[in-house]
């Protein structure tokens, strides 16, 4: 199963589900404002990917984030990211033998190139 998490009005979530769209493969879309995401999966992703990967120094709300909250994310990056979703680097890409962060039409062509 794939799995694609994001959110609905992010322009780079927007290119990927089109990406998959036009690929033809089916993924389940997780909205992460909207539906949220388990600690458990957090913490998976985080191990997988680290936390420079997965927490997105970009954001409005690491922007708007004080120095006090920005410390707690660095030190507790799972719990904050329970807490502030839109800090996860998106989209998150789930396969059976995959995690990616963020997209590329690269990388997920090579993906999805062998059988997953």
């Amino acid at each position: 199963m794939v799995a694609l998490y994001g959110i609905h009005t992010c322009d780079t979530c927007r290119k990927a589900r089109q990406w998959l769209d036009r690929a033809g493969i089916d993924y389940r879309w997780v909205d992460v404002r909207a539906d949220g995401v388990d600690r458990a999966r957090l913490r998976a992703w985080y191990e997988t990917l680290g936390p420079d990967a997965l927490l997105n120094k970009r954001s409005k709300t690491w922007r708007d984030f004080d120095g006090q909250q920005r410390q707690a994310a660095e030190r507790e990056p799972v719990a904050v990211l329970g807490e502030y979703p839109t800090l996860i680097k998106r989209p998150i890409l789930e396969t059976s033998t995959t995690t990616l962060a963020g997209f590329s039409a690269d990388r997920y062509a090579a993906v999805f190139a062998g059988a997953d």
